[in-house]
């Protein structure tokens, strides 16, 4: 496994539509989801896609840390991966949460994201897997899922004047 390098905001590779995963059992695929798991791991977030390490194919990869789990219906998860995924929210309902993302680091801004999501994609096994998301788990996946349409979070965002570098945010209360 290897600690692969993450695009930063700018490049290419992070505004174009992923390509699909014609296989998710390949060893290649295998291969990049161990990186991108150590990767996710030496970088300390909670979600990766394949566009940040520059590979433009359709999978991402995600976690619920206990300090982020909501209750009983969005429980800590260990890090999963998403082949292919297909999302869909369930109701209009969107929550505004803060966001940072390791392709535009230090800095934070709020985006609206559904509260509710259906999904559905593949499992690094090749089996199909499908369910209902809330909570963080639904905040990261949608937002990874953006990774794969070539859109970053600043582009959701309503009002400009929530994002900034995270310690002035903290220091100045925004």
């Amino acid at each position: 496994m290897a600690v692969l390098a993450i695009a930063r905001m700018g490049h290419p590779v992070l505004r174009q539509p992923a390509q699909e995963v014609p296989d998710p059992t390949a060893p290649d695929i295998q291969r990049l989801i161990a990186d991108m798991r150590e990767t996710l791991e030496e970088s300390g977030g909670v979600g990766l896609a394949a566009p940040q390490v520059f590979v433009s194919q359709r999978l991402f990869i995600y976690s619920v840390p206990l300090a982020r789990s909501e209750g009983e219906d969005d429980p800590p998860l260990p890090v999963q991966a998403l082949i292919n995924p297909v999302l869909k929210p369930v109701d209009d309902e969107k929550l505004l949460r803060t966001e940072g993302c390791l392709s535009l680091p230090d800095l934070r801004g709020e985006v609206p994201r559904y509260k509710r999501i259906w999904y559905a994609g593949f499992d690094p096994h090749g089996q199909k897997v499908e369910g209902m998301a809330t909570g963080f788990r639904a905040h990261v996946m949608q937002h990874e899922m953006d990774h794969l349409d070539g859109i970053l979070y600043p582009m959701r965002m309503t009002d400009m004047s929530k994002f900034g570098f995270a310690k002035e945010l903290t220091r100045y209360g925004a």
